[in-house]
C-alpha cells in the first residue's frame, strides 16, 4: 500500500491526473519510441499503437491501480494485474524493461502537468508506479519459473502442416513442432503470441487463441484477416492468409492467458460472437478431451451462417459431449426460410431463451457485445465474479472497476 506520505498526495492529485491520463499515455509513447525504437521491434504491436487502444489501456490501467490505492488500500486490483502479467509474459517482457517505461512516463507526467508536478508529487506519482511495477515483476517472474523458461526462451519455431480455409475472412493454422523438446500443454482458453517478421524487417507480436486442445505435438489457432486497414492495423493477418503456407514455420510464445476454464462440475455457458468463438472453441476442444459430464451451452452471434468460424469443429465437439447445446443469432435469416428452434435472427437476445441455474459464463466478443450480454447476466441477477471475459488486444474496458 501506498506510505502515510504519498497517500494524501495522490489522492490529492489523482483527480488531475486521471484528467490528463490519456494525453500523458501519448506523450509517453511517442517519447519512448524516438528514444528507443527498438522496442517496436517484437514488443510492441504497432497496430495498437497507430489506433490509440494502448495508450487508452496503459491510461485506463493506471488509473484504476492508483484509484485502487487510495481507495480501497488493502486490496489489489488481481484481475487487471493477473491480465497485464499474462500478456507480458506473452511477449518476453524482461523485468529490466521497467526502468525505461518508468523513465519515459515519469518524463511525461511533468511534460503534460508541467509545475504541478513539484518534487513531492513527482515522489508520490513514483511510488505508485514502483508500487504496480514490482507486484507485475514478481508475478511475471513467477509465471516464467512456472513454465521453466526465460523472457528471451518463451519462443519456438513451429511448422505448418494444415491451412484451413474456415469463411472467406478466417484461416486455422495447425502448426507441428519442429523438434524433439517437449511441449507445454496450454490450458482452456489461453493464446500464443505470434511474432511475424514484417517486409519492412520489423518483427510485430499478435496474439491467438488455441481453438483446439494440444495432443503433445500440435497446437490450432485461427486467424481473422481485417479489410480495408492500412499498416499498421491489420497488417499480421494480411500477411499470414496471403502468404504463411503448410511447410513454413511460424515463431509462438508458449501459451498464456488467464481467462482459462475452472476446474469444477457447475454448468457452462459460452457466449460469442464473431472471431470471439476461438477461445470458446479450445474450452469445448478440452472438455471432450477430457470426458467432461458438464453441461454446456453456447451461445453465438454472427453475420451470417457462413461467416460462423470453426463451426463445424464446435459442432462435432458439442456432439460428443453429453449435455451440450447451441443456439445461434444471425443477422441474415436462414437463405431456406426456415428457422429451428435453436436458431434466431438478429443480435443476441438472453430474453429469447432459458439459461441453467449457478452456471459459470464465458464472454468474448467485440466489446459492445459484451458489454450488452453481462449487463443483461447482471440484470437476471448472476453474480459478477461468475462471469469472465476475454478481449482481444488492450483491455479498454476493465469490467470489474466499474
Amino acid at each position: 500500500m501506498l506510505s502515510d506520505k504519498s497517500r494524501p498526495v495522490v489522492e490529492a492529485t489523482l483527480p488531475v491526473v486521471g484528467e490528463h491520463i490519456g494525453v500523458i499515455a501519448e506523450r509517453f509513447y511517442a517519447h519512448m519510441f524516438q528514444d528507443r525504437p527498438e522496442l517496436l521491434d517484437g514488443l510492441f504491436n504497432r497496430g495498437n499503437q497507430a489506433d490509440g487502444r494502448q495508450q487508452q489501456a496503459l491510461a485506463g490501467s493506471v488509473a484504476a491501480f492508483a484509484g485502487y490505492l487510495v481507495n480501497r488500500p488493502d486490496e489489489m486490483p488481481d484481475h487487471l494485474l493477473s491480465r497485464i502479467s499474462h500478456k507480458h509474459v506473452s511477449l518476453g517482457l524482461r523485468p529490466d524493461q521497467y526502468e525505461i517505461v518508468h523513465e519515459h512516463l515519469m518524463w511525461a507526467i511533468v511534460d503534460v502537468l508541467g509545475d504541478a508536478v513539484t518534487p513531492e508529487v513527482a515522489a508520490a506519482w513514483d511510488e505508485v508506479y514502483w508500487l504496480m511495477a514490482n507486484v507485475l515483476i514478481n508475478q511475471e517472474r513467477s509465471m516464467y519459473a512456472a513454465v521453466g523458461l526465460a523472457p528471451e526462451t518463451i519462443w519456438r519455431s513451429w511448422r505448418v502442416a494444415e491451412k484451413i480455409r474456415e469463411t472467406e475472412d478466417v484461416v486455422t493454422f495447425v502448426v507441428e513442432r519442429t523438434d524433439e523438446r517437449e511441449v507445454k500443454p496450454s490450458l482452456p482458453g489461453q493464446y500464443v503470441t505470434l511474432k511475424a517478421l514484417m517486409p519492412d524487417g520489423v518483427h510485430q507480436p499478435r496474439q491467438y487463441s488455441l481453438t483446439r486442445a494440444d495432443d503433445g505435438r500440435h497446437r490450432q489457432f485461427s486467424v481473422k484477416r481485417l479489410h480495408g486497414l492500412t499498416t499498421p492495423d491489420g497488417e499480421v493477418s494480411n500477411l499470414l492468409h496471403a502468404s504463411v503456407n503448410v511447410g513454413d514455420e511460424v515463431v509462438l510464445s508458449v501459451p498464456f492467458g488467464d481467462v482459462v476454464l475452472k476446474p469444477g462440475d457447475r454448468p457452462i455457458v459460452f457466449a460469442s460472437a464473431g472471431i470471439g468463438i476461438t477461445p470458446m472453441a479450445g474450452m469445448i476442444s478440452h472438455l471432450v478431451q477430457s470426458n467432461s459430464a458438464r453441461q454446456v451451452t453456447l451461445l453465438h452471434a454472427d453475420d451470417s451462417a457462413g461467416s460462423f468460424a470453426l463451426q463445424d469443429q464446435v459442432r462435432a465437439d458439442l456432439a460428443r459431449l453429453p449435455d451440450a447445446s447451441l443456439i445461434t443469432w444471425f443477422l441474415e435469416p436462414p437463405t431456406d426460410g426456415q428457422q429451428t428452434k435453436n436458431g434466431f435472427t438478429g443480435f443476441m437476445n438472453l430474453d429469447d431463451i432459458g439459461l441453467p441455474a449457478n452456471a459459470e459464463y464465458y464472454l468474448c466478443g467485440p466489446l459492445p457485445f459484451m458489454q450488452a450480454v453481462r449487463s443483461s447476466l447482471i440484470t437476471r441477477g448472476i453474480p459478477a465474479q461468475d462471469i469472465q471475459y476475454e478481449v482481444f488486444g488492450p483491455d479498454l474496458w476493465l469490467a470489474d472497476f466499474q
